[in-house]
């Protein structure tokens, strides 16, 4: 081969290299979607969870974020979801449905994916115990709400009353000070179970036994629940939402129906939108039999164990309940978070308002009893109602919402 083929060889070797470099395809950036469902809240809910998504986005640009609301019904759907294995890849789960969910093997257990740097000792223990089952963690909770005394400072300072009660006789003389004859009461009353649980408690009454059927009808319940219906029925200084003409117990309390009511964290902005004449003010729940009690609510994020994309499903999970991620989600005050670091960070501790709802985080009773809630929840409200309104004993009432309760438990089981 002479110099000029020579040459000329080279050549097409090293153009046949230089495109062929150039046509090869270039790095792969192909992006996972991970479908997270939760159920509706507000409009202002709503935007704030749309931005930290967006954050999370930015910050994770091969993973997608997919949100669905499920505005009705919503654990009915997750559950036949999960069945029909079309379920989300990460949602909601409150902490009063959890149990259930943990013993049916369908959660994906979150301990090995936890590493040093996601602080699992952060999180306050009582809200995340709510999501533990047979030594296994299965959600992280995203915020909470405790409940505290919310109370009407002008009204108190018309009745000569200068600070909130600390203990239930104080509320009760407070309440009877504060009733008016007309349509005014002193103290707005939620009668559901979930409102109810820390009276039950206070004189060491429980829910449910070991095996996790309804308890609720021993002596020692009925005394903590015996407080509403003496104030309600003989004391006639408290109201029911119906008795007003209201819509809850936020709502009878900014019309002005009445002077006091327990509410928990959403009370704050819902009072300040719809309500701004109303000058209020915040205290710890009032002791009971020497007791403090409270309830807390909280939800978390939880992963289905037949996700196709686990890694992609924890990355969201750790963003959003990480200290980063809930910062931003907590920073208005729409919600509280569950990390005691982003609390101290944000003030919520030394907050007017809040301070008494995060105070409580600690004593409070969470909100969760068994793996069949629908069955002690419902007969209990209906009942506890009826006894409430004087159409039956109270010890009868809770009977019945007993025995019934245990009777449909029985037949899920």
């Amino acid at each position: 081969m002479n110099k000029r083929k020579w040459l000329y060889f080279w050549g097409l070797v090293i153009a046949t290299i230089f495109i062929s470099c150039h046509r090869l395809p270039p790095p792969s950036t192909s992006s996972v979607t991970i479908k997270l469902s939760g159920w509706g809240g507000s409009p202002v809910e709503q935007k704030l969870l749309k931005q930290v998504l967006q954050d999370f986005e930015a910050k994770h640009p091969t993973i997608k974020v997919k949100y669905e609301v499920i505005s009705d019904q919503y654990m009915d759907v997750i559950k036949t979801r999960l069945i029909g294995e079309a379920a989300p890849d990460v949602f909601y789960l409150d902490a009063l449905e959890a149990p259930f969910l943990m013993s049916q093997n369908v959660l994906e257990p979150l301990d090995s994916y936890i590493k040093p740097e996601f602080y699992l000792a952060d999180f306050e223990e009582n809200l995340l115990n709510s999501f533990k089952y047979k030594n296994h963690i299965y959600g992280f909770p995203k915020d909470y709400s405790t409940l505290a005394l919310f109370y009407n400072k002008k009204a108190f300072t018309k009745a000569g009353i200068r600070n909130p009660p600390t203990n239930w006789d104080e509320l009760l003389f407070y309440s009877e000070k504060l009733t008016d004859k007309v349509n005014k009461f002193g103290f707005g009353e939620s009668p559901e179970l979930a409102r109810q649980t820390y009276k039950i408690k206070a004189y060491g009454g429980k829910l449910i036994d070991k095996n996790g059927y309804a308890a609720f009808a021993n002596e020692a319940a009925l005394t903590g629940l015996n407080l509403v219906i003496e104030q309600y029925q003989k004391d006639r200084t408290s109201a029911l939402k119906s008795d007003v003409g209201a819509s809850s117990g936020s709502d009878m309390f900014g019309q002005g129906k009445v002077s006091m009511v327990i509410e928990g964290n959403w009370a704050i902005p819902y009072l300040q939108e719809t309500f701004p004449q109303i000058d209020f003010a915040t205290a710890e729940v009032p002791k009971i039999n020497n007791k403090k009690g409270t309830m807390v609510y909280t939800v978390a994020y939880v992963m289905n164990k037949q996700t196709k994309h686990k890694k992609a499903a924890w990355e969201l999970i750790s963003y959003l309940t990480g200290k980063q991620g809930m910062e931003k989600w907590t920073a208005t005050g729409f919600a509280l978070p569950t990390r005691k670091s982003v609390a101290e960070k944000l003030g919520y501790d030394q907050d007017a308002l809040r301070s008494a709802l995060v105070a409580g985080v600690n004593y409070a009773t969470p909100w969760q009893v068994g793996e069949y809630p629908a069955a002690i929840v419902n007969n209990f409200d209906n009942q506890f109602l009826s006894a409430l309104l004087g159409e039956q004993p109270l010890n009868q009432a809770m009977l019945r919402a007993q025995n019934n309760a245990n009777q449909q438990i029985k037949m899920m089981e």
